[in-house]
Formats: C-alpha cells, sequence, structure tokens
C-alpha cells in the first residue's frame, strides 16, 4: 500500500509534490510546538503559524519558543523547512519561465474558443492578423507555421502553434475544433503548385476536425480551385487572378488600384461589405431599397444570392431574405 501512495505522488507535477511536502512539514512542525509549549501556542493554528513564519523567514516575533525542546522543533523546522520552502518558489519560477517560453516558441496548447486561425506566416498573414488586431470586437487569434520560431506578436492578442499544419496534433493544440473561421494562405517557401497541395491537404485536416468552421483558402493555380472547393471549402482566394485584375484595372484606369485597395481596407472610412437583409427590406426594390440605405450612409453595389453575385442589379429587381447585400459602408455604421 505504502508503495502505491508513493509512485502515485512521484507522478504528481513536481510543484504539486513540494507544495504538500512543504505543507505536511509546516503542519507536523505546527501541530508538536503546540504539544511541547501549549501555554506559548495555546492552539494549534498558532503553531501552523509560527511554522509558516518561520519557513517563510519573516519572523515576526509575535510568537516564538522559550524552552529547549521548542527551540530545538524550530531549528530542525528552519534547516529543513526553509529549504523545502525555497525549493518550491524556485520551482514554480520555473514552471512559470517554462510556459512563457512554451507560449512563444508555439508549443504552448490554445484553450480558447471562437477564434480566427491562421495558417502560414508570410507577408499575407501579417497584414491580416494587423487588421484583425485594429478592429473594434478582438477576437483571439491563433498562428499556425512550422518556420517561425517564436511567437512575431508576444504582447498582443495572439496565439502561436509551431508545426506543420496537416497534422492533427497541430490543429488540435490550435483547438481548430472551436475555431470560427480558419484562413490558408499559401506557402512561399514552395513552388505554386506545391503550394496549392500543401493548402489542399491542410483544408483537408482542418475540415476534417471542425466541418463547421468558415474556411478561406488561398490557391495559385487555376487547376487547384476546384480540388480546394471539393475538399470543403467556403471560399477560394486565387490570389494571382486577383492582382492580375488590380493590374488590369490600374492600366486602363490609372490610379485605380490604390482606389480598390482602400475600399477592401477595413480600417478605412468607407469600404466594401457584405450585410444580411433586414426583414425590413424584404419585397422591396432595388431603387426603393437604395433609397433607403443612403439615408444610412450605405451604398448598394450588388446582391449575393447563395453562389452567385449580382453587380449593380435592375431598379426593378425584388430584394429577398435568402440574399445578402453587397455595399460601400462607412466606417461605424
Amino acid at each position: 500500500m505504502f508503495h502505491f501512495f508513493y509512485y502515485r505522488f512521484l507522478r504528481w507535477p513536481i510543484i504539486v509534490r513540494i507544495l504538500n511536502l512543504a505543507l505536511a512539514v509546516i503542519f507536523v512542525f505546527g501541530l508538536a510546538i503546540h504539544f511541547v509549549e501549549p501555554k506559548t501556542f495555546p492552539t494549534v493554528f498558532d503553531g501552523v503559524w509560527w511554522a509558516v513564519i518561520t519557513t517563510a523567514t519573516v519572523g515576526y516575533g509575535d510568537l516564538y519558543p522559550v524552552t529547549f525542546a521548542g527551540r530545538v522543533i524550530g531549528i530542525i523546522l528552519i534547516l529543513s523547512g526553509a529549504g523545502i520552502l525555497s525549493a518550491y518558489f524556485v520551482a514554480l519560477a520555473g514552471a512559470t519561465a517554462k510556459r512563457q517560453n512554451a507560449f512563444l516558441e508555439g508549443k504552448a496548447v490554445f484553450t480558447g474558443g471562437k477564434q480566427m486561425v491562421i495558417i502560414g506566416w508570410n507577408e499575407r498573414a501579417r497584414k491580416v492578423i494587423g487588421q484583425l488586431m485594429e478592429l473594434k470586437e478582438r477576437q483571439p487569434i491563433v498562428l499556425v507555421d512550422e518556420t517561425l520560431e517564436s511567437n512575431p506578436y508576444p504582447y498582443d492578442n495572439v496565439y502561436f502553434i509551431k508545426g506543420k499544419p496537416y497534422q492533427d496534433e497541430t490543429l488540435k493544440k490550435a483547438n481548430v475544433r472551436a475555431a470560427k473561421a480558419v484562413l490558408i494562405t499559401s506557402d512561399q517557401h514552395k513552388t505554386e503548385t506545391e503550394a496549392d497541395m500543401g493548402a489542399v491537404l491542410t483544408l483537408l485536416a482542418v475540415k476534417g476536425l471542425n466541418p463547421d468552421a468558415y474556411c478561406i483558402v488561398e490557391i495559385q493555380t487555376a487547376d487547384q480551385v476546384v480540388n480546394a472547393k471539393r475538399a470543403g471549402a467556403d471560399e477560394v482566394i486565387q490570389a494571382n487572378i486577383q492582382a492580375s485584375f488590380v493590374m488590369l484595372n490600374s492600366l486602363i484606369s490609372n490610379g485605380m488600384s490604390d482606389t480598390l485597395l482602400s475600399l477592401l481596407n477595413q480600417q478605412e472610412k468607407n469600404h466594401l461589405d457584405f450585410i444580411p437583409v433586414k426583414p425590413k427590406w424584404r419585397n422591396l426594390t432595388v431603387k426603393d431599397l437604395s433609397r433607403q440605405l443612403q439615408k444610412e450612409r450605405k451604398i448598394l453595389i450588388g446582391i449575393q444570392s447563395r453562389d452567385d453575385t449580382m453587380i449593380n442589379p435592375p431598379l426593378d429587381y425584388t430584394i429577398t431574405d435568402e440574399e445578402h447585400l453587397f455595399v460601400v459602408l462607412e466606417k461605424g455604421k
């Protein structure tokens, strides 16, 4: 029986073991001093109080042994208890430093929920995280990457998980099962084809753990767009095509790139956004709805119905409750 409890004791974390040992020493010596000097220490609590103050080397002087036996107990307590208590504080400081290092090095487990998971570290991911941190409703952000050595945002609301993003072990550390949305960026260290294959593989792993997570995948080659959708991507970002569209518009209409970027920037005064159809807007025509939206400093550009987006819809088009509105929205509205 003794061996059973002894081995169970050895399995406890070292901090718990030292703390329990210190508490046991304090209680035993507090009880002993109470029986040796009942006049000086009339209650067990007085003895325990004296043992705590003695082991902590505080020495208030309100209670102290006066007999030879009591002082011998005090000497033994100082030689043993003070060392045990000091070891506890050293272990506690070491555990705190270890936990902090684990957080910085991406080895700690994220236990929160409703987080935004950003997979892959590159300039695009940096910009996205920067924009998310400036939003009013700040949500936890979890960055997953296997190339970074430490958390690039150690003092912000960003958690770092180091590891291969297509492995379940890494995704579980990021608690992807509780994630609100997942953004999978293209690996800048690989060729376009290899990066797309890795993104699709990561998407499959994410959807396997959390089918309800809203997944956005960055794809470089057009051939892999279909595979990304088959894997369950809610949105596919074709970075090359979008960049070429901006370049083309700038060539045809000089200066268009700055305008497009300002509309896409969530921190600008006016930006593009999708808003759900409110009950009071149902069955209104585009003409009537546009007038109401202008009163709220919103400009209707298009209507999204399932997978189809209609830009500049006809004025007599009737709004339904299954649609979303594509508008230029004033910040704060």
